[in-house]
């Protein structure tokens, strides 16, 4: 099922699988909730999964504002609110992971467990999200403009070196699922929603920071991911570093033989990692 909901300032498109206690899937960039299609089954089994297009992104509407995360995690509450879900479980890769914090610190009686993958969340922890400056494209794409302006119309290129270098498995995003995540990357909007997300960067480290100093702590079960592969970019521990430093109860550690895609390149043992988590909750 793939509806549309008009919600108060975006529409968000979502994809939805199975019965059961809800479980949220939050995308990052540069892809959609597709990056999610070898996960989906598995816990679908078990589960009611809901995997949203984030605002900007993939089929939802492209406002012109609102992507620093709160927002955009208030986008999924209202969503949520929407298909009367109350309570569930929660996941979030690159900039969902951030999200996906942001709405477990705005609803926490409301996740039950929540898992952060190959992301850090900024403003917390002891490895800034940049990475002192080794993730290049954060910079280039916080950039007024330029950006759009270079990219534009060359899509294919740029896009395409992130599937292939931020993955150790060349074949975990093959030329079909290029095409999927560029029919959406290339409509009009879709650049700029998506490099807002990193514009947004300074706002959400200065409200993380602001959260951490105040005492808040999250109180459900963490799970937190990295790919293993440096090369490929994946974060080894730094996500469960970080998690640690705002949690009380986090576990994780590294994905074997993957870099940043961790849905794309290990999903059977994502999927395995998520549903033990999950009995948690």
């Amino acid at each position: 099922m793939q509806p549309v909901h008009r919600l108060a300032n975006v529409t968000l498109h979502h994809v939805e699988a199975g019965r059961g206690e809800p479980v949220v899937l939050l995308h990052g960039w540069p892809q959609t909730w597709y990056e999610w299609r070898k996960v989906m089954p598995a816990l679908a089994e078990r589960y009611r999964v809901i995997a949203p297009d984030l605002r900007g992104l993939g089929d939802s509407s492209r406002p012109l504002e609102g992507y620093d995360k709160q927002t955009v995690a208030a986008d999924v509450g209202e969503l949520l609110d929407h298909l009367g879900v109350e309570r569930f479980h929660l996941v979030g890769h690159d900039w969902g992971g951030p999200t996906a914090f942001a709405l477990a610190s705005l609803r926490p009686r409301a996740v039950r467990t929540l898992a952060i993958l190959d992301v850090t969340i900024p403003g917390i922890g002891p490895t800034d999200i940049t990475q002192g400056g080794r993730r290049w494209h954060h910079a280039f794409h916080m950039t007024p403009d330029l950006p759009e302006a270079l990219v534009q119309g060359r899509e294919a290129a740029y896009l395409g070196w992130f599937y292939r270098n931020f993955a150790w498995r060349p074949d975990a995003i093959g030329p079909e699922d290029v095409a999927e995540y560029l029919r959406t990357y290339t409509q009009p909007g879709a650049l700029r929603a998506g490099f807002a997300y990193y514009r947004a960067m300074p706002t959400d480290a200065a409200r993380n920071r602001a959260l951490l100093d105040s005492g808040f702590r999250l109180e459900m079960p963490v799970l937190a991911l990295g790919g293993a592969r440096a090369e490929a970019r994946g974060r080894g521990e730094e996500p469960l570093s970080c998690l640690r430093a705002v949690a009380l109860d986090v576990r994780g550690g590294v994905v074997p033989d993957c870099g940043h895609f961790v849905p794309e390149e290990q999903p059977e043992l994502l999927a395995a990692r998520l549903l033990e988590h999950f009995a948690l909750g």
